[in-house]
């Protein structure tokens, strides 16, 4: 027993005795802080940076002379030599602002100097990026986010204090979180073990600061912030189509490095760029440092308003390049009444270029941690952290870790409870919630108001629905009991359905659905027209456009991801079919009468034949959807499947109809799918969904099991567009034979658009769309398609407008589609 004291002591003076660390502030002439200031030793890349607060703090070989650099833009470089032989070195700095000056540059109209440096450093972009292909590196993140004046509530529900963040303006941090991890890079492979993670106010919490989200590299061509679009580097290839440039002035790095600062600025206000300065070392023509701004609308990252990138390099003379030791990407956010800013700071050392790595040493788990990362104590970050925290955010640790007991306690969580579970008059729209948060269980009632519709078979009807859900964070599990009772005023018919689920974890995700009961539904199931949409077709343009019949059924689904990339599921169902008729024949607003179609999907001038005939089916449905090189993040808790856009996603099922009371109804389809979408550089973004199948002895069966097809004669487009058609009539290419449907797109993203006079004001988005249907024994269908998207109002820009042309039998339809798409 004693030995082990003792030996444990003796550790902690030789780990006394062999690290040191320099601290202290750094300011201007003024004694004013300078935030993000590079620090490291000379010759190394052992580095940090100061906060917000100009303070720093400096881990530092006991006993050994060492230089400190402090290197500053705009601020003339000071080194200090001194040798830590004591645990800690207070070491304060001014610096001086130094004059930058275009010296010896000659600049006249004929030749810009700024264009001859970015043509060099373009030159020397791939040879560059080719040698940061592969490495190893030590990664530091820390992730803040504030909010400014939150709202107290919004649509009537109390959004809380977010935490315990917020001062009595409501001001403050909503998410203060680091990270200290070992990351492996090799091409396109990349793989992170998070060694420790920490988040305000839980200490069971692990970070979501990831150095694969913030692998910003200025030597691509183009890079994403977080969105689906692609920023073209200001020394991308094709950069000077984007790009004007202006040389500032040089200044010398260590007395003899030239570097030459260059003001970057648009083309075109809208293109998917950069505005600011970057820095390009003479004769090497490698990057020194960036100083960048975009804006939310360039990223596509709608919440965003700005967005700010800082990267600092320093030399390696090891390595002989000049590598990224800091960055830090700071944004400023408005939507809906909530604003405020943040910063993701990230911090790299210890490179190695020439590791031993091997394709075996990348799987497509590309984030793990290490056992008890969450459980490092004070004293592991106080000694590790390279970037020390300001004094807003040692209070929030303070205060966010010293009330989480509490806040988790049952008494507290009760009193919120007590007061979030009180009626209020919004609920009657909005649904109502009781939470018994500390036992993790809660009852949803969803608002009759919003269930109410209308459509031809039951005239206004409504539903009451009620749900339990019981969660188990630890366990990752979700169970739900659920019914609900749906009600027609015109068939005056009371439909009861029971839904009963189960979540076993968050891992493969295993989940088990029991369903019963009876309900109206859409012959396509895929319901391209909504409820919603149908009750307002039919109520103001007498366009009844949905056909239903009524489904009396048991059923049992089960769905797995039986390995990474690939999830199975399997439906068995019994369902007994029975034909619906009209039952109301005007609008609720007018007692003339109507000119409904009828409910018979085959014939809509048939009143008095449904399209099927009641029966019983017994129906299986097996799926499997393969995403082929999905990557995922392994989380303790959670596994975070990331879609990898360099592969398609391949989906595969059978269908099979059986034990029905008439043997006609029996039959088997196979059925594939193939789709991806993926950005072109910086032209945009293409995507593709095929699908097809084939019937086995369907020639008899119900019309309710034929292949249908997602139609739109509304000329509005609710859904994703690629699996639905602008044209095409909702119940006329049906089929129970072999057919074949396909989906093109491209949308360019401003490339097209932001290059033409006046139509680049309204920043919208130029998209080309094809479409194909083929079923056997008929003429193929086509579609073609041209819009624009990102219409809209400031940040709001989803609306698409567009015009379309048909395609069949001779005959050319065409028509207007307007639609929802969002970034």
């Amino acid at each position: 027993m004693y030995y082990k004291i003792i030996f444990l002591l003796l550790l902690m003076v030789v780990s006394i005795d062999c690290n040191a660390q320099v601290f202290g502030k750094v300011t201007n002439s003024e004694q004013e802080p300078l935030p993000f200031v590079n620090i490291y030793v000379e010759g190394t890349l052992n580095g940090t940076t100061t906060n917000d607060a100009g303070t720093y703090q400096l881990p530092l070989s006991a006993d050994e002379e060492q230089v400190i650099v402090f290197k500053y833009l705009g601020y003339k470089t000071e080194k200090r030599t001194l040798t830590a032989n004591q645990n800690k070195v207070e070491l304060n700095m001014v610096l001086q602002e130094e004059s930058v000056q275009l010296g010896g540059v000659e600049v006249n109209a004929k030749e810009n100097p700024a264009n001859n440096i970015i043509q060099k450093a373009i030159e020397k972009r791939a040879g560059i990026k080719e040698k940061l292909a592969t490495y190893t590196a030590n990664f530091y993140s820390k992730g803040l986010i504030r909010i400014e004046g939150a709202p107290e509530r919004i649509l009537g529900q109390d959004l809380g204090d977010f935490g315990g963040g917020l001062d009595s303006s409501r001001t403050g941090i909503v998410y203060l979180s680091e990270t200290v991890s070992n990351i492996s890079k090799k091409d396109k492979d990349f793989t992170e073990t998070i060694v420790a993670s920490k988040v305000a106010g839980d200490d069971n919490g692990f970070s979501f600061n990831a150095a694969s989200d913030v692998d910003f590299s200025l030597y691509d061509n183009s890079f994403s912030l977080g969105g689906a679009t692609q920023l073209v580097s200001p020394i991308a290839e094709n950069a000077f189509s984007y790009y004007n440039y202006k040389l500032v002035g040089t200044f010398y790095e260590d007395g003899n490095v030239l570097i030459n600062q260059i003001e970057i600025t648009p083309k075109r206000e809208q293109d998917k760029t950069f505005s600011g300065t970057i820095y390009i070392v003479e004769n090497d023509w490698s990057i020194y440092a960036a100083d960048l701004q975009t804006s939310g609308q360039q990223a596509q990252i709608i919440p965003v308003d700005t967005f700010f990138l800082k990267q600092r390099f320093n030399y390696s003379p090891k390595q002989k390049l000049w590598l990224k030791v800091l960055q830090s990407l700071d944004f400023k956010y408005s939507i809906l009444g909530f604003k405020g800013d943040g910063r993701f700071t990230a911090a790299y050392k210890n490179y190695d270029l020439e590791p031993q790595l091997t394709k075996s040493d990348f799987t497509n788990k590309i984030l793990d941690f290490e056992e008890n990362a969450n459980k490092k104590d004070s004293l592991y970050w106080s000694s590790l952290r390279p970037v020390p925290l300001t004094p807003e955010e040692k209070k929030d640790y303070l205060r966010k870790d010293s009330i989480q007991v509490i806040r988790k306690s049952e008494q507290y969580l009760d009193s919120i409870d007590a007061k979030g579970n009180r009626f209020k008059w919004s609920n009657l729209f909005l649904g109502y919630t009781y939470s018994d948060t500390f036992n993790e269980t809660y009852y949803v009632v969803e608002s009759p108001i919003q269930n109410l519709l209308f459509n031809t078979v039951q005239g206004w009807h409504g539903s009451l629905t009620l749900d339990y859900i019981k969660l188990n964070e630890e366990k990752g599990s979700r169970f739900s009991l659920g019914g609900a009772l749906n009600y027609g005023q015109s068939d005056k018919r009371l439909r009861p359905t029971f839904t009963m689920s189960y979540r076993f974890n968050k891992f493969s995700r295993p989940y088990v659905r029991l369903r019963a009961g009876t309900e109206v539904v859409q012959f396509n199931g895929e319901e391209p027209i909504t409820p919603l949409g149908n009750t307002i077709t039919t109520i103001f343009f007498e366009n009844n456009f949905a056909k239903f019949y009524d489904r009396t059924f048991t059923e049992v689904f089960h769905s797995i991801e039986l390995t990474n990339g690939i999830r199975g599921n399997v439906l068995v169902a019994y369902e007994d079919r029975k034909p619906l008729f009209n039952t109301v024949s005007s609008t609720p607003f007018s007692s003339d009468a109507a000119d409904f179609s009828s409910n018979n999907p085959l014939d809509p001038t048939d009143t008095n034949n449904a399209g099927i005939v009641d029966h019983t089916l017994v129906r299986m449905d097996l799926g499997f959807s393969i995403r082929f090189g999905q990557k995922y993040l392994s989380y303790p808790d959670e596994k975070i499947n990331i879609p990898n856009e360099r592969y398609p996603t391949l989906s595969l099922g059978y269908e099979n109809g059986f034990l029905s009371n008439n043997s006609d109804n029996h039959f088997h389809q196979f059925k594939a799918g193939l789709s991806q979408a993926f950005n072109i550089a910086d032209k945009g973004r293409f995507a593709y969904n095929f699908r097809g199948g084939s019937f086995l002895n369907a020639e008899n069966i119900s019309f309710v099991d034929y292949q249908h097809f997602n139609g739109n004669e509304s000329h509005i487009t609710l859904r994703s567009y690629m699996d639905s058609f602008f044209l095409l009539p909702y119940y006329n290419f049906n089929t129970n034979q072999s057919y074949f449907e396909g989906h093109l797109e491209h949308n360019f993203k401003g490339w097209v658009m932001n290059k033409l006079p006046l139509l680049r004001k309204l920043n919208a988005h130029l998209i080309f769309s094809g479409k194909l249907l083929a079923t056997e024994g008929n003429t193929p269908y086509s579609e073609f398609g041209v819009a624009l998207g990102n219409l809209g109002i400031k940040k709001f820009r989803f609306l698409r407008v567009g015009y379309a042309q048909s395609y069949f039998n001779g005959t050319v339809e065409r028509g207007i589609n307007i639609g929802l798409s969002f970034p």
